[in-house]
Protein backbone atom coordinates (compact mmCIF):
# COMPACT_ATOMS: atom_id res chain seq x y z
CA UNK A 1 0.00 0.00 0.00
CA UNK A 2 1.64 3.45 -0.71
CA UNK A 3 1.62 6.13 1.71
CA UNK A 4 -1.59 8.23 0.01
CA UNK A 5 -3.85 5.34 0.27
CA UNK A 6 -5.31 3.75 3.25
CA UNK A 7 -7.97 2.02 1.98
CA UNK A 8 -7.48 -1.01 -0.70
CA UNK A 9 -9.34 -3.76 -1.47
CA UNK A 10 -7.91 -6.88 -3.36
CA UNK A 11 -10.76 -9.02 -5.08
CA UNK A 12 -12.91 -8.93 -2.53
CA UNK A 13 -15.61 -10.65 -2.60
CA UNK A 14 -19.19 -12.38 -1.31
CA UNK A 15 -21.15 -15.05 -1.84
CA UNK A 16 -24.42 -16.05 -0.50
CA UNK A 17 -25.73 -19.79 -1.61
CA UNK A 18 -24.97 -19.21 -5.56
CA UNK A 19 -25.37 -15.45 -5.94
CA UNK A 20 -22.32 -12.84 -6.12
CA UNK A 21 -23.28 -9.99 -3.44
CA UNK A 22 -19.88 -8.85 -4.38
CA UNK A 23 -17.02 -9.99 -6.46
CA UNK A 24 -13.49 -9.61 -7.13
CA UNK A 25 -13.77 -5.94 -5.84
CA UNK A 26 -10.72 -3.56 -5.80
CA UNK A 27 -11.16 -0.07 -4.58
CA UNK A 28 -8.38 2.20 -3.54
CA UNK A 29 -9.00 5.47 -1.36
CA UNK A 30 -6.58 8.17 -0.76
CA UNK A 31 -5.72 9.97 2.31
CA UNK A 32 -7.74 12.96 2.26
CA UNK A 33 -10.24 11.37 -0.18
CA UNK A 34 -14.53 12.20 0.04
CA UNK A 35 -14.94 9.06 -1.55
CA UNK A 36 -18.30 8.40 -3.44
CA UNK A 37 -19.21 4.73 -3.60
CA UNK A 38 -22.46 4.50 -6.40
CA UNK A 39 -24.47 1.63 -7.43
CA UNK A 40 -28.19 0.70 -7.79
CA UNK A 41 -30.12 -1.44 -5.79
CA UNK A 42 -28.57 -4.48 -4.90
CA UNK A 43 -25.06 -3.50 -6.42
CA UNK A 44 -23.68 -4.79 -2.94
CA UNK A 45 -22.93 -1.24 -1.27
CA UNK A 46 -23.63 -2.35 1.74
CA UNK A 47 -22.20 -5.85 1.94
CA UNK A 48 -19.00 -4.04 0.61
CA UNK A 49 -19.13 -1.77 3.75
CA UNK A 50 -20.25 -4.58 6.05
CA UNK A 51 -17.03 -6.46 5.10
CA UNK A 52 -14.76 -3.41 5.86
CA UNK A 53 -16.15 -2.92 8.65
CA UNK A 54 -15.24 -6.32 9.85
CA UNK A 55 -19.10 -7.01 10.22
CA UNK A 56 -19.12 -9.79 7.77
CA UNK A 57 -16.17 -12.14 6.08
CA UNK A 58 -15.29 -12.19 2.52
CA UNK A 59 -15.53 -15.46 0.66
CA UNK A 60 -12.31 -13.96 -0.80
CA UNK A 61 -10.19 -11.33 -1.16
CA UNK A 62 -9.19 -9.12 1.63
CA UNK A 63 -9.35 -5.27 3.13
CA UNK A 64 -6.14 -3.19 4.14
CA UNK A 65 -6.50 -0.64 6.19
CA UNK A 66 -3.34 2.01 6.90
CA UNK A 67 -1.24 -1.01 5.80
CA UNK A 68 -2.74 -3.64 7.98
CA UNK A 69 -4.72 -7.01 6.61
CA UNK A 70 -8.18 -6.71 8.40
CA UNK A 71 -8.25 -10.82 8.54
CA UNK A 72 -4.85 -11.23 10.08
CA UNK A 73 -4.89 -7.68 12.00
CA UNK A 74 -8.38 -6.52 12.68
CA UNK A 75 -7.28 -4.20 15.75
CA UNK A 76 -4.80 -2.20 14.18
CA UNK A 77 -6.46 -1.92 11.03
CA UNK A 78 -10.01 -0.47 12.62
CA UNK A 79 -8.00 1.73 15.12
CA UNK A 80 -8.63 5.01 13.16
CA UNK A 81 -11.94 3.89 11.49
CA UNK A 82 -15.07 4.86 12.25
CA UNK A 83 -18.35 4.04 10.64
CA UNK A 84 -22.13 3.64 10.30
CA UNK A 85 -24.56 0.84 8.41
CA UNK A 86 -27.60 2.03 6.54
CA UNK A 87 -29.77 3.27 9.46
CA UNK A 88 -28.21 3.87 12.87
CA UNK A 89 -30.07 2.27 16.05
CA UNK A 90 -30.06 3.85 19.19
CA UNK A 91 -31.87 3.11 22.67
CA UNK A 92 -35.08 5.71 21.97
CA UNK A 93 -35.52 6.34 25.65
CA UNK A 94 -32.30 7.26 26.65
CA UNK A 95 -30.54 10.44 25.95
CA UNK A 96 -28.44 11.05 22.86
CA UNK A 97 -25.51 12.10 25.45
CA UNK A 98 -26.10 8.71 27.33
CA UNK A 99 -26.32 6.72 23.78
CA UNK A 100 -22.88 8.02 23.42
CA UNK A 101 -21.56 7.50 26.82
CA UNK A 102 -23.08 4.06 26.16
CA UNK A 103 -21.25 3.33 22.95
CA UNK A 104 -17.95 4.97 24.33
CA UNK A 105 -18.02 2.63 26.98
CA UNK A 106 -18.04 -0.60 24.72
CA UNK A 107 -14.76 0.84 22.86
CA UNK A 108 -12.77 1.40 26.13
CA UNK A 109 -14.65 4.51 27.14
CA UNK A 110 -14.88 8.28 26.28
CA UNK A 111 -14.98 11.41 27.83
CA UNK A 112 -17.91 13.44 28.80
CA UNK A 113 -15.65 15.99 26.44
CA UNK A 114 -15.78 14.04 23.99
CA UNK A 115 -18.97 12.92 23.92
CA UNK A 116 -19.56 17.23 23.76
CA UNK A 117 -17.35 17.70 21.22
CA UNK A 118 -19.01 15.53 18.83
CA UNK A 119 -22.70 16.35 19.65
CA UNK A 120 -21.58 19.66 18.85
CA UNK A 121 -19.30 18.88 15.82
CA UNK A 122 -22.96 17.55 13.88
CA UNK A 123 -25.07 20.80 15.47
CA UNK A 124 -27.05 18.08 18.32
CA UNK A 125 -25.04 20.47 21.40
CA UNK A 126 -28.66 21.61 22.77
CA UNK A 127 -30.59 18.65 22.01
CA UNK A 128 -27.81 16.07 23.85
CA UNK A 129 -30.11 15.85 27.02
CA UNK A 130 -33.11 15.25 25.01
CA UNK A 131 -34.52 11.37 24.42
CA UNK A 132 -33.88 10.16 20.73
CA UNK A 133 -36.98 9.28 20.77
CA UNK A 134 -37.67 12.96 20.37
CA UNK A 135 -35.19 13.33 17.60
CA UNK A 136 -36.42 13.96 14.45
CA UNK A 137 -34.92 11.49 11.56
CA UNK A 138 -32.91 13.93 10.15
CA UNK A 139 -31.30 14.23 13.86
CA UNK A 140 -31.48 10.62 14.06
CA UNK A 141 -28.99 10.87 11.30
CA UNK A 142 -26.60 13.13 12.02
CA UNK A 143 -26.32 11.01 15.50
CA UNK A 144 -25.47 8.50 13.68
CA UNK A 145 -22.52 10.16 12.95
CA UNK A 146 -21.61 11.61 16.05
CA UNK A 147 -21.35 8.02 16.89
CA UNK A 148 -18.73 7.29 14.12
CA UNK A 149 -17.07 9.85 15.36
CA UNK A 150 -16.29 9.13 18.63
CA UNK A 151 -13.17 7.86 18.67
CA UNK A 152 -11.87 10.79 16.38
CA UNK A 153 -10.90 8.42 13.77
CA UNK A 154 -9.00 9.53 10.61
CA UNK A 155 -11.08 7.08 8.34
CA UNK A 156 -15.16 7.80 8.54
CA UNK A 157 -17.40 5.60 6.16
CA UNK A 158 -20.82 6.55 6.03
CA UNK A 159 -23.31 4.51 4.53
CA UNK A 160 -26.42 6.12 3.10
CA UNK A 161 -26.07 8.51 5.84
CA UNK A 162 -29.00 11.29 3.41
CA UNK A 163 -31.22 8.28 2.90
CA UNK A 164 -35.14 9.39 3.64
CA UNK A 165 -33.65 13.53 4.61
CA UNK A 166 -35.48 16.71 3.14
CA UNK A 167 -33.65 18.68 1.29
CA UNK A 168 -33.02 21.22 4.16
CA UNK A 169 -31.86 17.67 6.26
CA UNK A 170 -29.76 16.41 3.27
CA UNK A 171 -27.87 20.06 2.89
CA UNK A 172 -26.94 19.73 6.95
CA UNK A 173 -25.18 16.43 6.30
CA UNK A 174 -23.53 17.69 2.98
CA UNK A 175 -22.48 20.45 4.83
CA UNK A 176 -21.05 18.67 7.71
CA UNK A 177 -19.30 16.04 5.31
CA UNK A 178 -17.69 19.02 3.72
CA UNK A 179 -16.38 20.25 7.42
CA UNK A 180 -15.00 16.98 8.14
CA UNK A 181 -12.95 16.67 5.03
CA UNK A 182 -11.87 20.31 4.49
CA UNK A 183 -11.81 21.35 8.41
CA UNK A 184 -11.21 18.46 10.38
CA UNK A 185 -8.87 16.42 8.04
CA UNK A 186 -10.49 13.51 7.89
CA UNK A 187 -11.09 10.73 4.87
CA UNK A 188 -14.64 10.29 4.32
CA UNK A 189 -15.87 6.97 2.44
CA UNK A 190 -19.63 8.01 1.78
CA UNK A 191 -21.76 5.41 -0.30
CA UNK A 192 -25.24 6.92 -2.13
CA UNK A 193 -27.44 6.18 -4.87
CA UNK A 194 -27.59 10.28 -5.20
CA UNK A 195 -25.85 11.12 -8.08
CA UNK A 196 -26.26 14.75 -7.34
CA UNK A 197 -24.73 14.73 -3.81
CA UNK A 198 -21.44 12.79 -5.19
CA UNK A 199 -20.78 15.29 -7.20
CA UNK A 200 -21.29 18.26 -4.77
CA UNK A 201 -18.88 16.71 -2.04
CA UNK A 202 -17.29 13.83 -3.39
CA UNK A 203 -13.13 14.10 -4.81
CA UNK A 204 -12.96 10.22 -5.97
CA UNK A 205 -15.30 7.56 -6.94
CA UNK A 206 -16.55 4.29 -7.83
CA UNK A 207 -19.22 2.78 -9.37
CA UNK A 208 -20.38 -0.89 -8.84
CA UNK A 209 -23.04 -2.43 -10.34
CA UNK A 210 -23.89 -6.58 -9.44
CA UNK A 211 -21.15 -6.38 -7.07
CA UNK A 212 -18.72 -5.69 -9.92
CA UNK A 213 -16.46 -2.51 -10.03
CA UNK A 214 -17.45 -0.28 -13.25
CA UNK A 215 -15.21 2.72 -13.03
CA UNK A 216 -12.97 4.20 -10.92
CA UNK A 217 -11.46 7.36 -10.56
CA UNK A 218 -11.67 11.40 -9.82
CA UNK A 219 -14.80 12.59 -10.06
CA UNK A 220 -13.75 15.47 -12.14
CA UNK A 221 -12.21 12.66 -15.07
CA UNK A 222 -15.38 11.33 -14.94
CA UNK A 223 -17.99 14.37 -14.77
CA UNK A 224 -15.62 14.93 -18.26
CA UNK A 225 -17.39 11.46 -19.35
CA UNK A 226 -20.79 12.41 -18.10
CA UNK A 227 -23.48 13.77 -20.29
CA UNK A 228 -22.36 18.10 -20.87
CA UNK A 229 -25.31 20.36 -21.74
CA UNK A 230 -25.61 24.49 -21.34
CA UNK A 231 -28.77 26.41 -20.51
CA UNK A 232 -30.32 28.92 -21.85
CA UNK A 233 -32.10 30.76 -19.71
CA UNK A 234 -33.80 34.38 -22.35
CA UNK A 235 -36.50 35.11 -24.47
CA UNK A 236 -38.48 34.64 -26.84
CA UNK A 237 -39.01 31.18 -26.61
CA UNK A 238 -39.93 31.34 -30.17
CA UNK A 239 -36.81 32.49 -31.57
CA UNK A 240 -34.45 30.54 -29.35
CA UNK A 241 -36.21 27.08 -30.83
CA UNK A 242 -35.55 28.93 -34.26
CA UNK A 243 -31.51 29.39 -33.30
CA UNK A 244 -30.94 26.01 -32.01
CA UNK A 245 -32.95 24.20 -34.91
CA UNK A 246 -30.50 26.30 -37.66
CA UNK A 247 -27.36 25.20 -35.42
CA UNK A 248 -27.66 21.77 -35.95
CA UNK A 249 -23.92 21.76 -36.66
CA UNK A 250 -23.12 22.09 -33.00
CA UNK A 251 -26.50 21.21 -31.28
CA UNK A 252 -26.90 17.82 -30.69
CA UNK A 253 -30.20 17.99 -29.18
CA UNK A 254 -32.47 20.14 -27.16
CA UNK A 255 -35.04 20.06 -24.80
CA UNK A 256 -37.56 22.87 -22.80
CA UNK A 257 -37.67 22.19 -18.83
CA UNK A 258 -39.01 24.95 -16.34
CA UNK A 259 -39.09 27.83 -19.30
CA UNK A 260 -35.47 27.38 -20.24
CA UNK A 261 -33.75 24.94 -22.58
CA UNK A 262 -31.28 22.65 -21.73
CA UNK A 263 -29.03 21.81 -25.22
CA UNK A 264 -26.87 19.05 -25.49
CA UNK A 265 -23.64 20.30 -27.16
CA UNK A 266 -19.59 20.57 -26.93
CA UNK A 267 -18.76 23.17 -24.16
CA UNK A 268 -16.33 24.45 -26.80
CA UNK A 269 -19.16 25.90 -28.79
CA UNK A 270 -20.83 27.86 -26.38
CA UNK A 271 -19.40 31.45 -28.22
CA UNK A 272 -20.54 30.41 -31.50
CA UNK A 273 -24.04 29.78 -29.86
CA UNK A 274 -24.11 33.01 -27.68
CA UNK A 275 -23.27 35.00 -31.53
CA UNK A 276 -26.19 32.81 -33.24
CA UNK A 277 -28.81 33.60 -30.43
CA UNK A 278 -27.52 37.39 -30.27
CA UNK A 279 -27.83 37.62 -34.62
CA UNK A 280 -31.24 35.24 -33.74
CA UNK A 281 -33.00 38.80 -31.99
CA UNK A 282 -32.64 36.86 -28.48
CA UNK A 283 -31.85 38.48 -25.37
CA UNK A 284 -30.15 35.87 -23.75
CA UNK A 285 -30.13 36.21 -19.59
CA UNK A 286 -27.79 33.72 -19.24
CA UNK A 287 -26.01 30.54 -20.68
CA UNK A 288 -25.33 27.78 -18.05
CA UNK A 289 -22.99 24.87 -18.85
CA UNK A 290 -23.45 22.14 -16.84
CA UNK A 291 -22.02 18.52 -16.51
CA UNK A 292 -24.00 15.63 -15.55
CA UNK A 293 -23.06 12.42 -14.10
CA UNK A 294 -26.61 10.73 -14.85
CA UNK A 295 -26.52 9.68 -18.04
CA UNK A 296 -22.96 7.94 -17.74
CA UNK A 297 -24.31 6.11 -14.25
CA UNK A 298 -27.54 4.85 -16.33
CA UNK A 299 -25.31 3.80 -19.30
CA UNK A 300 -22.74 1.77 -16.57
CA UNK A 301 -25.98 0.17 -14.57
CA UNK A 302 -28.06 -0.76 -17.48
CA UNK A 303 -30.53 2.21 -16.21
CA UNK A 304 -30.88 1.20 -12.60
CA UNK A 305 -31.06 4.41 -10.20
CA UNK A 306 -32.34 3.66 -7.32
CA UNK A 307 -30.49 2.11 -3.51
CA UNK A 308 -32.37 1.28 -0.87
Amino acid sequence: MSNDSILRTHNLSKQYKKRWAVKNLNLEVHRGDVFGFLGPNGAGKSTTIRMLLSLIKPATGEVELFGHRLHTDRARALRSVGGIVEKPDFYLYLSARKNLELIGALNGGTTKARIQEVLGLVGLKDRGSDKVKTYSHGMKQRLGIAQALLSDPELVILDEPTNGLDPQGMKEVRQLIQHLSQDRKKTIFLSSHLLNEIELVATRMAIINRGELVVQGSVQELLAKGDNYVVIEGSPATSIRKVLKSQRRIVQRFTERGGAFEVRMDFKNIPALNVALVRGEVKVGALIPKRSLEQYFLSLTDGQTSDR
